[in-house]
């Protein structure tokens, strides 16, 4: 039976990244603090070459559990993510032979036909024979000898091979895929044209299959795979073809290919690329919505649960705002919720037993917070609704910024309001960028409120006893 398995090497590569750099590359934001640098989004935690430290919990590591930790990753998918998309290698496990040291990149030996894989592309993944053949001719498709896979071959800026992907042609059980040891993320297998878009997929399947489905003037436009959701291939892409400016990200209609779209979309405005946007496939995947076409049932999309229960937190905060009598000091009514939740949010509170009022308490608070950023909106003259700002913090949403369990999100909570409360509670005359950054606390809480409710609604298998009578919350004023 054979296996992927992660070489030692490998593992040393990974856990060497630079954290800076790496998390940088995901758009992340630092300061710096002495010899070591402050993520902006968990300020409780400092970086520094490969390792990393939480000063509220006293506990750190290096670049693989961090990764681990933060964005909620196994063992494997960490270590490829932190290598940039590299997959494991194979081992048959029947040999029980030691992993061998890694090889130089090579492409498979050739098959004298492809049969086998235009059959399997064609018959069995309905892709267009014009399109094959286009890059069977270029030598980017072809049925290696050995197993009979399709390879899907990526060229580098001179036109030599660096990255190949593998993909089983086999039927029954699940298909191979893997890339070919050696092979260099940044130039997996693309298409440029001399239009000025950039298509951006997962896999090699994918991209065919939307050429297939949206043939016209496809030479014109520039298609390019991740082998997964790393954004490097891309980058490259980009970086090689300054034409390209215009950028759509097709990934998989599932929870990872939003979260996947949302994080590429912060590196492309990180990096200044104005026009991006996000095409979802009606099915899972561009290959699902070719088999629908052809009568195969396909595989459903999947919406990401955190964007389709935001809404629905967000659609009670207006009557919450409106609940708040006017001569109410809103930012007192604040504090005595918050000072109802922090016992319960404790280690050895009684998170099992209270979990609908943390759900209330954190709702309040969240629409204090909108109230009180737009009174402050309003006595800076620039006035702004309730309905604007809870549309605003919709958009600003990120499933994928949104990780961490527990423990994690109490500090986070706690970090932000005594933040809130120190800089509102602050003496003398206050600039215009104090009322900005007052401005962008009172936000930046109601947004943590929200995740923080998410959170809770989805894990609340874990954290409610079973038959729990869950009733009404009565908010006290």
């Amino acid at each position: 039976m054979k296996y992927v398995y992660y070489t030692e090497e490998q593992k040393q590569r990974a856990n060497s990244v630079d954290l800076l750099d790496f998390l940088q590359k995901q758009g992340e934001r630092f300061t710096r603090a002495g010899r070591e640098w402050r993520w902006e989004r968990h300020d409780s935690v400092t970086v520094r070459g490969n390792r990393w430290f939480r000063h509220s919990r006293k506990e750190g590591g290096y670049a693989i559990d961090f990764v681990q930790e933060f964005f909620d990753l196994n063992f494997p998918e960490a270590v490829e993510m932190l290598l940039g998309g590299e997959n494991g290698v194979e081992w048959n496990q029947a040999e029980k032979s030691a992993p061998q040291p890694k090889k130089d990149f090579c492409l498979p030996e050739a098959n004298f036909d492809m049969r086998r894989v235009f059959a399997y592309l064609i018959k069995q993944r309905f892709l267009d024979r014009d399109v094959l053949s286009y890059f069977a001719r270029e030598k980017l498709i072809y049925e290696d000898k050995e197993n009979h896979n399709a390879v899907f071959v990526g060229l580098d800026e001179n036109g030599t091979a660096r990255h190949a992907h593998k993909r089983g042609t086999y039927m029954k059980g699940k298909p191979y895929k893997g890339n070919v040891e050696g092979s260099n993320p940044k130039y997996s297998f693309h298409y440029i044209g001399k239009g000025n878009t950039l298509f951006v997929f997962e896999a090699p399947i994918d991209m065919l299959s939307f050429i297939t489905l949206y043939p016209k003037n496809w030479m014109d436009h520039s298609y390019v795979t991740l082998d997964g959701v790393s954004g490097h291939a891309m980058i490259c892409q980009l970086e090689q073809n300054p034409h390209l400016d215009k950028i759509i990200l097709c990934l998989d209609h599932d929870e990872a290919g939003i979260e996947a779209s949302g994080r590429l979309r912060d590196i492309l405005s990180e990096k200044e690329y104005q026009q991006h946007s996000v095409r979802q496939s009606k099915y899972k995947d561009w290959n699902e919505d070719l088999k629908a076409i052809h009568g195969i049932q396909p595989l459903p999309a999947k919406e990401h649960p955190k964007l389709v229960l935001l809404p629905k937190i967000c659609a009670k905060l207006p009557y919450l705002c409106e609940a708040f009598p006017a001569n109410m000091d809103v930012s007192d009514a604040m504090s005595k919720h918050f000072n109802l939740l922090e016992p319960i949010l404790t280690p050895g509170g009684a998170v099992e037993k209270y979990t609908e009022e943390m759900k209330g308490y954190l709702d309040f608070i969240a629409a204090g917070a909108l109230l009180s950023r737009k009174e402050l909106s309003r006595q800076m003259e620039q006035p702004v609704t309730v309905a604007q700002l809870i549309q605003d913090l919709q958009e600003k949403y990120r499933p994928h910024d949104d990780r961490g369990g527990y423990r994690g999100r109490v500090d986070d909570f706690k970090r932000d309001f005594m933040g809130m409360k120190r800089q509102s509670g602050a003496v003398g005359i206050c600039t215009a960028k104090d009322y900005e950054q007052l401005c962008s606390l009172y936000f930046k809480l109601a947004l943590g409120c929200v995740k923080f409710h998410i959170f809770l609604q989805l894990e609340e298998p874990v954290l409610l006893p079973a038959q729990q009578q869950i009733t009404e919350l009565t908010i006290k004023i």
